[in-house]
């Protein structure tokens, strides 16, 4: 009897603390603009349970359930997940970056329109689905972030950051709503969407003074189409924010080349990639390299 008690009891403790210390998240979060439930996943860094008067940055990234390592290696078309959890781990400890909450929101069938940054037509009155995505972010999600978890809420504290589409509505995101957001990145940014509607007819008429934002820009030199991973149209919307204002709070990276397969062999990527990883950097496995340089 009092083994069995006692089994029972470290059972208990045992759930407890595992519990206790679990680090990644999962949430479903109900939206009226969404008009559905979006998924949602938390990484809380590792002194988070341990210092109950500590607060920290967040950072809100799209394309959600592919940037944690708990989504396996074999997602994404075998190009695996971002392990962003990990390079956040690895970063801190080595004390190269500043401890930070990081909150995945899914995507959803509506990708596309969620994150190209359309906005309505002057003659409706219909908001976009990328105006609904932006109202769930700013006045759902992170009402809910900031209420439930001990974050730094303010806009120098508050990032966005994304891949492909992704990266391109991170980018928006911070130009529309400095208030919110105030540091965005953009990896392998999609420019190219509605006919380079940001960089046409927002940048480049733009005549006023910079936003209050820190921006971080990427791309690689080759893509799965044949395309240049989206240099040449990364490159000129970084030459128009040089052009607005932005000086040390801007930064552009270039990723040279692709790895050749000596350079592939040390990485774990699965084998039958590598012909491919040799042919484009606009995937999974080429962002999950370049994050840490945020």
């Amino acid at each position: 009897m009092w083994r069995s008690s006692i089994s029972l009891s470290l059972a208990i403790l045992s759930a407890q603390i595992a519990q206790g210390e679990e680090r990644l998240l999962r949430e479903e979060v109900p939206s009226k603009f969404l008009n559905a439930s979006r998924t949602i996943r938390i990484y809380l860094p590792a002194s988070y349970r341990q210092d109950s008067n500590r607060r920290y940055p967040v950072l809100y990234l799209h394309d959600g359930q592919n940037l944690f390592s708990s989504a396996g290696t074999n997602i994404c078309f075998g190009w695996g997940n971002w392990e962003l959890d990990k390079t956040a781990d690895d970063l801190s400890q080595a004390r190269k970056m500043q401890e930070v909450i990081l909150v995945g929101v899914d995507n959803s069938p509506a990708r596309y329109a969620e994150y190209c940054g359309r906005r309505r037509s002057p003659d409706t009155n219909t908001k976009t689905e990328y105006e609904n995505y932006a109202s769930f972010l700013i006045q759902e999600l992170k009402p809910r972030i900031d209420s439930e978890y001990r974050t730094l809420p303010e806009p120098a504290n508050t990032g966005t950051a994304g891949s492909s589409l992704g990266g391109i509505c991170s980018i928006i995101l911070a130009w529309e709503h400095p208030e919110v957001f105030g540091k965005a990145a953009s990896l392998s940014g999609a420019f190219q969407v509605e006919k380079t509607n940001f960089l046409a007819d927002v940048l480049r008429p733009y005549q006023g003074k910079a936003k209050p934002t820190r921006l971080y820009l990427d791309s690689g030199v080759v893509d799965f189409t044949g395309g240049d991973d989206g240099q040449k149209l990364t490159a000129a919307v970084v030459e128009e924010c040089k052009r607005i204002g932005w000086g040390k709070d801007l930064r552009h990276f270039v990723d040279a080349r692709p790895l050749t397969v000596a350079e592939l062999e040390k990485t774990g990527l699965r084998r039958d990639k590598w012909g491919e990883a040799q042919t484009s950097q606009h995937n999974e496995f080429y962002w999950r390299l370049r994050v840490g340089g945020l």
